[in-house]
């Protein structure tokens, strides 16, 4: 039993159906976890725009990003995230094994760059205190200050969408 109304296309208004057309436009569907917010359209708005933020092209390539979040995902055992970015790791270019081994924790099998973000992006999912200097260091050995950022907002974006989608029993996108 769904635990909180996601809100139907044909219930939108206003603002909130112009965000929810301009999805069906671009994806075919209105994401699950944003028709939950419909009702609040502020924080409809701002999420997407950070959501959008966070993932659009910069330093670190949408590959990398997305199997951070398969990373975060896995580790926090959300499905609804799962389910739509593994395939989206898939379209931004990472193999099933890549995204399989990110998803379960095994990331002695990537590249040493890919390695210290996907350890990195786990060690903010378990305990964000836990960052060692010695993991500080291989970071700065491979990202610039501004890629790190953009790491930290990718893991931390999706540590927030898990813990709503996990909380909310939010049922994955069709």
């Amino acid at each position: 039993m769904d635990r909180i109304h996601r809100m139907g296309v044909e219930e939108a208004t206003g603002e909130v159906k112009e965000i929810f057309d301009l999805y069906q436009r671009e994806r075919g569907n209105v994401p699950n976890m944003f028709r939950t917010l419909g009702p609040k359209p502020e924080i409809l708005r701002t999420l997407i725009a950070h959501f959008r933020a966070v993932m659009a092209p910069g330093e670190i390539d949408l590959r990398l990003k997305e199997l951070v979040v398969c990373a975060v995902s896995g580790i926090n055992r959300c499905e609804y995230c799962l389910n739509s970015h593994m395939i989206l790791a898939a379209k931004a270019g990472a193999t099933e094994s890549e995204i399989a081994a990110a998803r379960d924790g095994r990331y002695e099998s990537f590249a040493p760059r890919d390695r210290v973000a996907l350890e990195y992006a786990a060690t903010l999912t378990r305990d964000s205190n836990g960052v060692t200097d010695q993991q500080w260091g291989a970071l700065q050995e491979h990202f610039s200050e501004e890629a790190i950022i953009e790491l930290s907002t990718a893991a931390g974006l999706f540590n927030y969408f898990n813990r709503f989608n996990n909380a909310l029993r939010m049922p994955p996108t069709r």
